[in-house]
């Protein structure tokens, strides 16, 4: 799996024109899914993530984590993080989980994130999303379990 985080002071999900998901404080997260991934891998990232310390704590040090500050997620599917741009220029997505098993993991991550205690927001899987957000920092990660 990888995923781009970024922290935010708020964030939000519409799909024609209804809100899906937002966040306050926080992480918004972008969720790609490879082949290669499980529910193994989704409860990793998951355990990673609420545990980065990366919110200030009094002194304004980046030293907390979302479970210290009591942070939310917003959670987003994103394919197209796995796109390979290498070759002409159109991206290939021949790497990115099917449909049916990113959907799956998908849910077994923000299931993961909740059973953390994590208030978490959610994309639509597949369909055309906007997102509206406000960067904290900016602060922005890029995590892939295949270097965890």
């Amino acid at each position: 799996m990888r995923a781009v985080l970024q922290r935010v002071t708020r964030a939000r999900c519409t799909v024609e024109g209804q809100v899906t998901g937002e966040t306050g404080p926080g992480f918004l997260i972008l969720l790609g899914v490879a082949p290669g991934d499980s529910s193994e891998t989704a409860r990793t990232l998951a355990a990673k993530i609420v545990k980065l310390r990366v919110f200030g704590d009094e002194a304004g040090k980046m030293n907390r984590s979302l479970l210290d500050v009591g942070g939310g997620v917003l959670s987003i599917s994103q394919f197209t993080l796995y796109a390979d741009t290498r070759r002409g220029n159109r991206p290939s997505f021949t790497g990115v989980a099917p449909p049916d098993q990113a959907r799956a993991l998908y849910a077994d991550f923000n299931a993961a994130l909740r059973e953390h205690g994590v208030p978490v927001g959610e994309g639509v899987f597949g369909a055309h999303m906007s997102l509206d957000l406000t960067n904290d920092g900016p602060v922005t990660l890029v995590l892939d379990t295949a270097e965890i």
